[in-house]
């Protein structure tokens, strides 16, 4: 290696050597400075304490490995609903979309031990507390989701794809299964469809009887009639039909003229609907008695019934409970409601992603209201009123990019995976499941905070099968202080358009907690797009804040924060902040790749081709110059410590570092492997590199090792078992150690490092669910006339409140030892106190006030029932002075009642009422106001005081007392 100086040269000694002194070339002339150093050719051997026997290092997932394309499946009372991850089935809670327990198959064993993906699951037609599930090793798994414990397992020895089941076939399902087990990623071209019973053998898991039905093509859907009587199954061009009374006929087949995606059943009538490839709906009417007997393996045509509108491909296939409308979704993000008996369709457009799955929570088991369940292919789910045709909620974690979760096509060649920290809130900003857009998730709430869309664009479908070409994030960074941030968006040029490169720089809303755009910068190298962009690290946002980004236009250019002073007239701020340009830089027209900064802010360094450039942040003039003798192209430029001194350059299979006081080669090494991405400590002078991933077994492992500033000797080496597109310091943890957080090659976030990863993720494990404290559903009556005002003090029995307190930390007093603690006598008293909190006092019930004399009460002999069954809540003060009011204006007004003589005494009448005559509604005031005729000489209360009602007790009876 050489260094070189324009101003002071030196010649670069040997690492292993003193460095010999020089006598400094100051004020010789300008020749001089183009004297070449002396060439360093030594290379420090690799000497890792352990390559192969690496420590693999700790981390855990922040998304799923990728969306659900299978429909989530409810509970019967449609409280929770299931969906199916990978080897793992999420219990989500209909009302809060909260993970509430997660079921996560055993690992399997033998030769499809990497084959334990779960493929379908429905819930057991006798026991509607029993979730059967299939995966893609052969085995059918019987849960209890209430106590979330496996029941049972029966191993079927073929992948499983689809499985069934109806209550007629009682201890049996039915199963569509690959024949092979190494073909069960879907390459395989054929299947069979299978009958086995729930009962497994003797000492074993294999099924104690299995019925093989029929051969088919690779199946896309297997489902049974709501009467149990037929037999579906759809498979590449082909439905196979089957009566479930002869099984053993085999399959009558019927033909059709695109390939099959989805399947469905229509409630109550015998036929069933299918999804093609062309976005075709078809309605198959061939289920009748009049099937050909002697037709059985011959392909036929029947009569069928066409929807269309789907430009793509029909994703999934959903009948309402009434059997009148059929739901289809796709590509398109739309979801159309077609009605069956019109032929009519409704459209709920623009949902954000491709749908996946469509469902449908009725009415009978939901709360009150049908709706529609949804399943992006972003790993959203959606609730739709069926009424309204609207969104109603949606629930999600990290959108994941569609295009890499169904393996589409990618809308873009760059497979950038831009990732940063925002410091105030401790957030990640991740891409978004578009390609415009960017996310916020908050790791330690596990809750996503919103998305922001860099670039504006509609989110259309493809046309035909050619791609869109989208405006895509490529890079995202944010200042040290958090105040800012820059984006850069770009769209590919194409036969019609130009290529279009934005430089964006948002300022942080602490109000909102938002994004705000304050200066974009149209095409700020050109045409040509941006290789690097970094904040300088400073504390705040004044006019030391600066922005360096490079271009493959061969440019450097400085932005620098710029506070203007506006007219006191405007209605503008006083002070806005822009970015604008403070210097533009170029290097021996090489093109630069990545900048680096110091930790004072006051160098910045560029790998400029061969060469390392290093400038003053403040004048912009170049200090230093550093270059490597093999003509290698620098990777990417780092600097390593806190002081400024030593800066690492990374080449693809070697690292070097300098130190920049020196002007000299520290160390030069020539790791193993080639080496992908460069991260430093934030806290000391040790930084991780990562060597390109290698291919073991099928999988991705990427191997990093840890090194100090000063030894070319790797301090660890750890390793993971994933590939990674991107990897950025988490300023959120504060450990000493690394911390880490990144996006692997198949899109999952995760988050790595020496400490133990303990992020919040509820509903992580198996948890047993308790259903006993879920809220009371809407009645008919609440529906048409609303929620009652005392339906909170209905008679739902009180939860008396727990004497223990949950939160006392005074056990920990018992790890003290022995010896130090004091006396038990002494700590027995407030020990206990501690434990314990005083029993909260019982509300009082107030005396019934005295009623009227005239009044008696006739208790009865069945005492069984008592006012205590049935706690009636006490009026507050004043509340009924509303409903006085009312009974006064409407009931009062009106004529006074016929008074008519009666001289004989008519039973259950009293003297001043006859049969037909109205008598005058009382009240507390107004029997107040007026004295009977038989209550003269007897006390009365005021009129200014009202007496407040008697509740009526049940099993007790109210009469007029005699005079």
């Amino acid at each position: 290696m050489a260094a070189s100086n324009p101003k002071h040269p030196k010649p670069v000694p040997n690492p292993s050597k003193e460095a010999p002194k020089t006598t400094s070339n100051k004020q010789k002339g300008k020749g001089n400075n183009n004297k070449s150093a002396p060439v360093l050719n030594h290379v420090e051997p690799w000497s890792a304490p352990s390559w192969e026997n690496d420590t693999p290092w700790n981390w855990a997932s922040l998304t799923d490995p990728s969306s659900s394309r299978i429909p989530p499946v409810f509970t019967k009372d449609g409280s929770y609903f299931f969906s199916l991850v990978g080897p793992s089935v999420k219990i989500y809670s209909t009302a809060t979309g909260v993970v509430v327990s997660t079921l996560t198959a055993p690992a399997p064993t033998g030769e499809n031990a990497q084959s334990d993906i779960l493929t379908s699951a429905i819930l057991n037609p006798h026991n509607a507390f029993q979730l059967l599930t299939g995966s893609l090793d052969g085995r059918v798994m019987i849960w209890d989701f209430i106590n979330a414990t496996l029941l049972q397992t029966i191993d079927v020895g073929q992948p499983i794809h689809y499985i069934c089941g109806h209550e007629q076939f009682k201890g049996s399902i039915f199963v569509a299964a690959s024949l092979s087990r190494k073909k069960a990623a879907g390459t395989d071209k054929n299947a069979v469809v299978m009958q086995i019973s729930l009962k497994s053998s003797d000492h074993t898991s294999q099924s104690r009887e299995i019925t093989s039905i029929g051969k088919t093509r690779f199946p896309s859907g297997l489902a049974i009639s709501s009467n149990g009587v037929w037999l579906v199954a759809a498979a590449g061009h082909t439905i196979y039909v089957a009566k479930t009374s002869s099984l053993s006929a085999g399959f009558t087949k019927y033909v059709s003229p695109e390939r099959l995606r989805c399947l469905a059943f229509h409630p109550s009538e015998e036929y069933f609907a299918t999804g093609d490839d062309k976005g075709v709906i078809r309605l198959w009417y061939c289920l009748n008695d009049n099937l050909a007997v002697d037709a059985h393996g011959v392909e036929k045509r029947t009569q069928t019934r066409l929807l269309h509108w789907h430009a793509h491909a029909v994703s999934s296939l959903s009948f309402t409970p009434n059997g009148a409308y059929l739901l289809s979704g796709g590509e398109e993000s739309v979801l159309v409601i077609w009605q069956l008996h019109t032929g009519k369709k409704e459209f709920v457009p623009r949902l954000g992603a491709p749908i996946s799955t469509v469902s449908v929570l009725s009415s009978r088991n939901g709360n009150g209201e049908e709706e529609y369940l949804l399943g992006l292919a972003d790993a959203t789910y959606t609730f739709i009123g069926a009424t309204t045709l609207k969104v109603t909620r949606n629930y999600s974690r990290i959108k994941i990019d569609p295009a890499q979760s169904q393996n589409w096509t990618s809308t873009s060649k760059s497979s950038s995976a831009p990732i940063a920290i925002q410091p105030l809130s401790s957030t990640l900003v991740l891409p978004s499941s578009h390609p415009s857009s960017l996310q916020m998730y908050s790791p330690f709430g596990s809750t996503l905070l919103g998305e922001l869309e860099i670039s504006p664009s509609n989110r259309v479908s493809r046309r035909d099968d050619k791609p869109l070409t989208l405006a895509r994030v490529e890079s995202v960074v944010i200042s040290s202080c958090g105040k800012w941030m820059a984006t850069v968006d770009s769209r590919e040029g194409d036969a019609g358009f130009h290529s279009d490169v934005y430089l964006k720089i948002w300022a942080w809303d602490k109000s909102q907690d938002n994004w705000i755009l304050n200066t974009r910068i149209d095409r700020p190298h050109g045409t040509e797009k941006i290789t690097d962009v970094s904040f300088s690290p400073v504390q705040d946002d004044g006019p030391s804040s600066q922005l360096v980004t490079t271009g493959r236009d061969g440019y450097i250019k400085v932005w620098r924060l710029w506070k203007r002073s506006v007219a006191s007239g405007s209605t503008s701020p006083a002070i806005s902040d822009s970015w604008t340009t403070f210097a533009t830089l170029s290097f021996r027209s090489e093109i630069p790749s990545s900048v680096s900064w110091s930790s004072d802010a006051s160098l910045f360094a560029v790998s400029v081709g061969a060469h390392i450039a290093v400038y003053d942040a403040l004048s912009g003039s170049l200090c230093q110059t550093l270059t490597s003798p093999n003509s290698e192209k620098t990777s990417f430029v780092h600097f390593i410590g806190t002081e400024g001194r030593y800066l690492l350059a990374a080449y693809p299979k070697s690292l070097v570092m300098w130190d920049l006081i020196n002007s000299s080669v520290v160390w030069h090494c020539v790791p193993p492997q080639p080496i992908d991405k460069v991260v430093p400590h934030q806290k000391d002078s040790s930084f991780a590199v990562f060597h390109s991933p290698t291919i073991v077994d099928e999988e991705r492992r990427t191997t990093v090792s840890i090194f100090q500033a000063l030894s070319s000797t790797p301090i660890a080496i750890r390793s993971l078992p994933f590939g990674l597109r991107n990897a950025v310091w988490a300023s959120f943890n504060s450990g000493s150690g690394f911390s880490l957080v990144g996006i692997t090659h198949s899109w999952r976030v995760v988050t790595f490092g020496d400490s133990r990863q303990t992020l919040k993720d509820e509903g992580r494990t198996a948890t047993a669910m308790n259903i006993q404290n879920q809220p009371p559903k809407r009645t008919l009556f609440e529906d048409i006339f609303g929620v009652s005002a005392f339906a909170s003090t209905s008679s739902d029995p009180l939860q008396a409140p727990s004497l223990l307190r949950k939160d006392s930390k005074s056990h920990e007093v018992f790890d003290t030892p022995a010896y130090l603690a004091p006396s038990l006598d002494d700590l027995f008293n407030p020990l206990i106190k501690s434990f314990l909190t005083l029993r909260p006092a019982e509300p009082s019930i107030a005396d019934d006030a005295d009623e009227e004399e005239d009044i008696v009460m006739e208790e009865e002999q069945d005492t069984n029932t008592s006012a205590s069954r049935h706690a009636s809540r006490v009026p507050n003060p004043g509340e009924m002075d509303a409903f006085t009011k009312l009974f006064r204006a409407r009931c009062m007004t009106g004529s006074p009642p016929l008074v008519v003589n009666v001289n004989s005494k008519l039973n259950g009448i009293h003297p001043k009422e006859i049969n037909g005559a109205p008598r005058a509604l009382e009240t507390p005031l107004s029997r107040s106001k007026r004295l009977p005729t038989h209550a003269v000489g007897r006390d009365v209360l005021p009129a200014t005081i009202p007496t407040p009602p008697s509740p009526l007790l049940n099993g007790k009876k109210r009469k007029k007392a005699s005079s």
